[in-house]
């Protein structure tokens, strides 16, 4: 079964950058469209973005278009969020996942999760 593997979390100031990684722990050859959701403390678990496989088409949720920027390298077999002016409610652990439903936005139908990297953003 294959793991997702996150990273590139941590604590920033409001107004700051990160970039996060998501790369299996083994090479996979499945054409799989890849997300972001994040959890914040007492919150369940949110939608973030979404890419296709190819990484022609990608969806935001609300709160962060403008601000992030999901993107991926196949040769790399990695995934990442680019998250840009960050500010205190983006504070959350941040998870990435594999989903053979491009699109969607619901956490069910992503098969395959990483084990999150958290995120902090401090005012």
């Amino acid at each position: 079964q294959v793991r997702l593997v996150e990273s590139g979390g941590g604590l920033v100031q409001a107004g700051d950058s990160l970039r996060l990684s998501c790369a299996p722990s083994r090479p996979t050859y499945n054409r799989y469209a890849m997300g972001w959701f994040r959890q914040a403390p007492g919150k369940e678990r949110e939608f973030v973005a979404t890419i296709s496989w190819s990484g022609g088409g990608t969806y935001y949720t609300d709160s962060v278009k403008g601000r992030f920027t999901i993107s991926r390298d196949n040769a790399k077999n990695t995934v990442y969020l680019q998250m840009n002016s960050l500010k205190p409610e983006d504070t959350a652990v941040y998870y990435c996942a594999s989903t053979t439903l491009y699109g969607s936005r619901l956490d069910h139908d992503y098969a395959y999760w990483g084990q999150g990297t958290q995120v902090t953003v401090s005012s």
